[in-house]
């Protein structure tokens, strides 16, 4: 348990972020998934995202709302407040279990990560809400 969530901790944490760059229209992000990984990245903004958890994978395919159904707004809104909750539980080990909040997420409310991004975080965080029986922050769907 201990290593699924570092693995799901590590995926998350942005590297070197720069906010004064705005990813060009005709840009594609890099998606891949291979089993139970996804990887997000983008070498104009230099970040990486890596998710390594046993089933986001399926279930991303089968559960999760499909592309567009959000605004982009609406997701970057609702990882905000399940980021800044995530960070303020990884600082109370004694509280909330430190298996399952290890490490603290970096992400930049001012960088514009695009809607893919958005969208593979803002699921993440509805599977893990489900899967775990936690509740971040407001209502969690439960597709």
């Amino acid at each position: 348990m201990k290593t699924f969530i570092t693995t799901i901790l590590l995926a998350v944490i942005f590297c070197s972020c720069n906010a004064a760059k705005e990813l060009p229209r005709q840009q594609q992000i890099t998606t891949s998934s291979v089993s139970d990984t996804t990887r997000i990245a983008n070498d104009e903004l230099e970040y990486e995202v890596i998710i390594i958890d046993p089933g986001y994978s399926t279930w991303l395919a089968s559960r999760a709302f499909p592309r567009n159904y959000h605004s982009q707004s609406f997701l970057e809104n609702k990882n905000r407040l399940w980021v800044d909750e995530w960070n303020r539980r990884v600082l109370q080990p004694y509280r909330y279990n430190p298996n399952l909040y290890e490490m603290t997420i970096s992400y930049d409310h001012i960088t514009d990560y695009g809607y893919e991004v958005n969208y593979l975080i803002y699921n993440y965080f509805i599977y893990f809400q489900n899967t775990y029986k936690q509740k971040l922050f407001g209502y969690v769907p439960t597709r």
